[in-house]
Formats: structure tokens, sequence, C-alpha cells
């Protein structure tokens, strides 16, 4: 059994439950921990099993108490749970840590679909974790093909269901996914999506459209997957407006900015994919816009046409880069992108990002060379 200890300046290793004091009481064993580094304030713990041996079949835990021996600050939480926690299940459980005065995070359940191609006739093969990344810390390697839910399999694509139990992430921006197989084979992943089990929105899309050869006399593949967009419900996104108009003091820590993207003229130019961007500035990022709603147009991004959004983010400051991207749907999904230009109406500031080329990745990063006053502007 090991422990992995999570607090406001970061995060421990495994901890192995190997330093038993004496003296023990029934049906309670006390360890002694030393964390190599000052954690901060500890948030959140994650106990689990490191392998999962054929001479132990189940680990049951009721309580859990931990106490610094220098502080004597104490918190204690019922479980009430068994490891693992279904027959080749999940071997892991997170709790968060509450402290006087103190809010703590919350467990949440997020369902993990993985969108694939051939995965599900290797499963017996292959072993595959992931770890999911966001504000709050991550999830430690999960296992991916343990027993699986709703599973659907298609002439061509295959999709199945993970569900995981976590401390809440917040805002998540990147899965880390581990592949290994007992023998030669070829693997094709095409996306996974996140979202919380209570919840229709936000989805963490994260794209990848990679095959991968995994050789069974080789170290396991890792693959980083930034975040490609999320997908937000409208009720999210009213909700939001609102709460940016209910305190003038929000209100005015928010930005609209105007886009402009233009599509080049030339054959197979335009897109039906869908089209999201990031905005760079000097002081934060924006979130994630899918830009889908032309000021012109019904159908944005076709050959040779100009296509206008308008976006509401937090300050970011002076604009410098941006990240624009598509999710490779539809008939035709190759895009040439000549250039986007982004109007700040309250710096009076119009900023330029040249591309000149195909976007044929999930995202690309665009740098601006120059800005100019907006009455410039012809």
């Amino acid at each position: 059994m090991v422990m992995v200890f999570y607090g406001s300046k970061g995060k421990s290793n495994p901890v192995s439950m190997e330093n038993r004091v004496d003296h023990q009481t029934k049906n309670q064993i006390t360890y002694d921990i030393h964390l190599p580094s000052d954690l901060g304030m500890l948030y959140k713990v994650r106990l689990g099993l490191q392998t999962l041996e054929n001479n132990l079949s189940q680990l049951s835990l009721h309580h859990f108490k931990i106490q610094n021996t220098s502080t004597l600050d104490t918190f204690s939480l019922t479980i009430n749970k068994t490891l693992p926690l279904s027959l080749n299940g999940d071997r892991w459980i997170e709790f968060p840590i509450q402290w006087p005065l103190k809010e703590a995070l919350s467990v949440v359940t997020y369902h993990l679909t993985v969108f694939s191609r051939d995965i599900l006739s290797e499963r017996n093969l292959v072993h595959m974790t992931a770890c999911i990344y966001g504000t709050h810390g991550d999830t430690g390697d999960r296992s991916l093909l343990r027993p699986l839910q709703n599973f659907q399999h298609g002439e061509e694509n295959e999709s199945f269901l993970v569900i995981v139990d976590a401390v809440e992430l917040g805002e998540l921006d990147k899965i880390v996914l581990l592949i290994s197989s007992k023998t030669d084979c070829k693997l094709n992943i095409k996306k996974l999506h996140v979202k919380e089990a209570a919840k229709e929105h936000p989805i963490y899309v994260f794209e990848m459209n990679g095959e991968f050869s995994v050789d069974a006399n080789k170290p396991e593949i890792q693959r980083d997957i930034p975040r490609s967009f999320v997908i937000r419900g409208d009720k999210q996104k009213n909700d939001l407006d609102n709460n940016l108009n209910k305190d003038g003091n929000q209100a005015r820590n928010v930005t609209e900015y105007t886009i402009k993207v233009y599509t080049g003229d030339k054959r197979g130019a335009g897109t039906d994919a869908n089209v999201h961007i990031i905005l760079f500035g000097n002081e934060d990022k924006s979130e994630v816009f899918q830009l889908s709603q032309s000021l012109e147009h019904q159908n944005p991004f076709e050959r040779g046409k100009v296509d206008t959004f308008k976006i509401k983010t937090k300050k970011i400051g002076s604009l410098y880069s941006i990240e624009i991207g598509h999710d490779g749907k539809g008939f035709a999904s190759g895009w040439f992108l000549e250039k986007v230009e982004i109007t700040d109406a309250s710096r009076n500031s119009v900023y330029c990002f040249y591309c000149n080329r195909s976007v044929d990745q999930p995202i690309i990063t665009l740098y601006t060379l120059f800005s100019f006053p907006q009455e410039l502007v012809v």
C-alpha cells in the first residue's frame, strides 16, 4: 500500500507503508511517514495498491487519520471502501483534506471516453493508463482497459467509457497516456473526452489521431496530450455572461475582442471542421473559444471569405500570440488560413497574426508581428 500527498507547494512521490509503529490496537495500523520536502498546506491524499498480487484479494479501509508530529495538526476521515474498487478495477482512492476554517475540495466522478480503432480486440494483451492533469493536481496513472463501461463498436470506430473518482481537478489541461503490450501490435487512438459524470458540460476534448506501433520488447510508450478545446453548454455560457454583468467591477475586468479570420482564396482552402482559438496576453491567457457564430456567413471558413466573431474574456493584457486549430471533422476538413486580425477596442489596438499555410494539425501557434491603432484600419 502506498500514499501520495498533495500540497500547495507540490506533491510527494509514492510513499510506501513500511515503517509500522509498535503497540498496534486491533484493526488499526499506524505508520511513520517522512516526506522528503515541505509540501505546504496539504489538500488531498491518494491511497492505493502499488500492484495487484494474487495473494491479495481485497483490502478494506474504514478510517484514516493523519497527524503532523511537529505541529500536532490532525485530520481524520471515515472511508469505508475496499480496494480494488471492483474486480481488476481501479486500485486508487482519493480524498480531500479538510482543515479548520478552510474549504475543502470535493470528490468528483469523471467519465473518460476513449475513441479508438481496434483497441478492444487487443485489450487482453495491452496495458494502458491515463493520468489527467488539472489546475488542482492530477489523478495519477489510472488503468483504462479494466472492465469497460458503455462499449460501442462501429464499422470503423469504437469507444469505451472509463470511470475515474478523484478529488476535483479544476480546469483540465492535459492527459499523459502510457501504453505497453505483451505482444507486438498497432493501436489507433482518435481522441479522448473527459467530463464530470454529474454534468453534461463542459466536455474537455483531447485530440490524438495517432497510430501507435507497440513493441513487446521495448519500454512503454508515453504521450503527452494537451487539451485541444472545451465544449461548453449554452447555459454555462449564459451563466458566465450573467455573472460578468452582475458586478460592475467584474464587468470592468472583462475585455471584448473582435476576431476576423481570413480563409485563403485557393482551391480546397475552406473547411467544414470546428475551429477554436486561445488568446495569449502579457498578463494571462483566455479560455478556449469555439468560432462557430460568424457575423457574416452561416457557413464560416469558406474559400476566400472573411468571418468575424466577437468574444468576451477576462483581462489578459496586450496580445502577443494565439493558438488556433480545428478538430478535423467534416467532409472537407483541410483549411488554408491566410491571417487573423484581433481588435481590442479597450486598448484601441488591432493585432495581426499571419499564417499563409494549411492548418493540418489540431493546433498551431501564431505570433503577432505588429499592432496598430484601431482608427488606421480600413
